[in-house]
Parts: C-alpha cells; sequence; structure tokens
C-alpha cells in the first residue's frame, strides 16, 4: 500500500480510537478496497469491524436490505441507495459508523446522466440519518477506485471531527 493511503489510515484509526468508536464498511464499485487500505493498518481490529462488498444489486438487497424499490426508482449508482446501504450496514453490523460506496469505475457502464467516473457516497453514524453525496472522478478504472477510496475515508474523517 502506497504512503498516502497507509497514512489516511493511521489518522482515520487513531481518530476512531480516540472516540471509543467502530466502523464498518459497504461497497460496491471499489470492491473491498476500503476494508484493504484499513486492515493493513496494524491495530484496525481494534476500529474496523467488518466491510460487506455488495457488487451486485441482489448482493446490496440480501445483504444490507436495500429495498428493490429504491434501485428500481433511483438505480445503484444514486444517493439514495447509497443511503441505503449505509442504514443497512448498520442494521446488520454492531458498528458505530458506516460508509457507503456506489458508482461506475469504468470503462464502461456509464450514461449522460451517470458518466463513467460518477460514484455515490454516504456516512451513517447509529442513530443518525446518513449524509451522502456525489462525485465525478477522472481517470481509468483503477484511479476512479482509489480517488473512491480516498473520498470515502476522508469523509469519514471530516464527519467525526
Amino acid at each position: 500500500m502506497d504512503a498516502e493511503l497507509a497514512a489516511l489510515s493511521e489518522r482515520l484509526g487513531s481518530a476512531l480510537r480516540e472516540r471509543s468508536l467502530t466502523l464498518a464498511t459497504a461497497e460496491s464499485c471499489t470492491g473491498g478496497w476500503v476494508a484493504e487500505i484499513v486492515t493493513q493498518t496494524a491495530g484496525s481490529s481494534a476500529w474496523f469491524d467488518r466491510g460487506f462488498v455488495t457488487y451486485s444489486n441482489a448482493a446490496k438487497i440480501e445483504m444490507l436490505g436495500v429495498r428493490p424499490e429504491t434501485l428500481a426508482a433511483h438505480g445503484a449508482v444514486s444517493e439514495e441507495t447509497a443511503r441505503a446501504m449505509a442504514s443497512g450496514v448498520l442494521e446488520n453490523a454492531p458498528a458505530a459508523l458506516a460508509l457507503a460506496i456506489t458508482g461506475i469505475a469504468g470503462p464502461a457502464g456509464g450514461s449522460a446522466e451517470k458518466p463513467v467516473g460518477t460514484v455515490c457516497f454516504a456516512w451513517c453514524r447509529r442513530g443518525m440519518a446518513p449524509h451522502s453525496e456525489r462525485r465525478l472522478f477522472a481517470g481509468d478504472r483503477e484511479t476512479v477506485r482509489r480517488q473512491a477510496a480516498i473520498h470515502a475515508l476522508t469523509g469519514l474523517l471530516a464527519r467525526i471531527g
């Protein structure tokens, strides 16, 4: 793992330990990259609970309880789905915090409304409503996925103070 990702994970781990918080994740387009980043950090078992890789719509429904109606109305790549994923993490894991990522990393699969590089994020703290946002990243598949993982972790750090 490169130095930037390692430093980000270290900062996140320190912030979570200081607040006695634990994290669980739901990832689609990143395929578990966030979980990979955080579990590369020694001692992460104290603050990282689990990761769900829910690449298919069926996995989002079965593992996280995302409603088929949400997927039908908004698509897998939407803030609505990302929020449902984050909420589903906290319904299926004892963690205090959840983050969710769903997007189109490419090289195909984009549309005029949701071009390649579109990624939706959600962060949720137990007992609170999830916050979400949509970003458009440039680059090839690996670059989009890397940027998405960094943005998800950076967004979580900002939200926990």
